[in-house]
């Protein structure tokens, strides 16, 4: 279990900061199906970037030490799992965007319920 749940904090924090610094360096014009924004949308969207850059670093401090890191790995995806439901609030407030940005919302809601789970199983592990 520790394994498995390892690969997926490395595989989703190198996802976030190659996707947080496509952000940074293309802006906007790196988000599939966008239009032209104006500077205060390019300025908020690379900004933004940078945060998710820290996450994506942070998820990956956490992975290298899954036992020891538990409070702030559950942290972080709970945080994930925000943004998932801050896309749901646009959904539900502006309408549906792109099939990409449906599929990431399910995975925004659905992969942070499965790394408690599996961090659970992992804390139980090593209490044994």
């Amino acid at each position: 279990m520790a394994r498995a749940l390892k690969a997926v904090l490395i595989i989703g924090g190198i996802a976030a900061i190659l996707i947080a610094l496509a952000h940074m360096v293309l802006g906007p014009a790196s988000i599939p199906g966008a239009i032209p924004v104006n500077a205060t949308m390019d300025s908020e969207d690379r900004f933004y970037a940078a945060i998710f850059l820290g996450f994506g670093a942070a998820v990956l401090w956490g992975a290298q030490a899954v036992e020891q890191r538990s409070q702030i790995i559950r942290f972080l995806a709970a945080v994930f799992f925000l943004g998932g439901c801050a896309r749901v609030i646009s959904i539900v407030v502006v309408g549906p965007p792109g099939y990409l940005f449906q599929a990431l919302t399910a995975v925004e809601l659905v992969l942070p319920p499965v790394i408690w789970l599996l961090l659970n199983r992992v804390e139980r592990r090593a209490i044994r």
